[in-house]
């Protein structure tokens, strides 16, 4: 059993010099799989190029929180258009982003709304970004929320509190490099919640683990994410990598 990368933009331009040492490097590190969510019309080429050339790298298709603008519908319609063309391993990334424009919040949210019932649809679960709009997200997830709404909510960096109103949903929490950050909060937390509600993700190129903090992050380091986990539990390694990636398995389960 290897490592799975549940959230990584592997086709960022930051790799278009490097991108098969750093898949080499990936693959001598023990990476099973690196799931690509989608931002907008801009990135599937480069997503499907990528996913086309390593067979690792599986893509997911969705429209962005900070790429929904005036034309939203007219991104959307792109991204239906690709989920009736081909399979995809999910919905994502979707959701709601606060943080630098809080102008389009309306937008977000019935972009979310339409997202979702195309995963529902066809039975995919949904990658949730949240970024300064928790209560707002929460708001959306619930209301949706079936037995077919499945997903994970990615780059979690919240409370304890905040992971259990996850959990109760059905969701999973993507844990990244803020794991292993001195002052990222995750190392009070964490320990309180069971291992089986965690999937891990690097969000490549951004937020790189301690000790690359602040450099391009990568796949390759999931296992130093793992190790911090593992740390913060009192456990080995192996039982994180063992049961994260059982849990990655379980939430693309389509894709098996």
């Amino acid at each position: 059993m290897n490592w799975i990368d549940t959230h990584a933009h592997i086709y960022d331009k930051k790799f278009r010099e490097d991108l098969s040492d750093v898949i080499d490097q990936c693959r001598e590190d023990g990476m099973q799989q690196i799931y690509m969510p989608n931002v907008d019309h801009a990135s599937i080429d480069a997503m499907l190029e990528v996913e086309a050339k390593f067979p690792e790298c599986v893509a997911t298709m969705g429209l962005h929180p900070c790429s929904v603008g005036k034309d939203f519908e007219k991104e959307l319609y792109i991204v239906e258009e690709w989920l009736n063309r081909r399979k995809f391993a999910a919905v994502g990334e979707i959701g709601v982003d606060l943080y630098w424009d809080k102008t389009h919040l309306s937008r977000q949210q019935e972009a979310f709304r339409i997202q979702v019932n195309w995963a529902k649809e066809r039975n995919l679960p949904i990658i949730i970004h949240c970024r300064d709009a928790f209560p707002e997200t929460l708001e959306l997830v619930e209301e949706l929320k079936d037995d077919r709404l499945r997903g994970v909510f990615h780059c979690f960096t919240g409370s304890e509190e905040e992971a259990r109103r996850i959990i109760d949903l059905g969701f999973y929490l993507g844990i990244g490099g803020v794991a292993t950050f001195k002052n990222g909060g995750l190392d009070k937390v964490l320990p309180h919640i069971e291992l089986k509600h965690l999937v891990l993700e690097t969000d490549s190129p951004y937020l790189a683990p301690t000790p690359y903090r602040g450099k391009r992050n990568s796949p390759a380091y999931i296992p130093l994410i793992g190790k911090r986990v593992a740390e913060l539990y009192g456990i080995s390694t192996e039982e994180v990598l063992a049961a994260t990636t059982a849990n990655a398995m379980a939430l693309y389960r389509e894709n098996g």
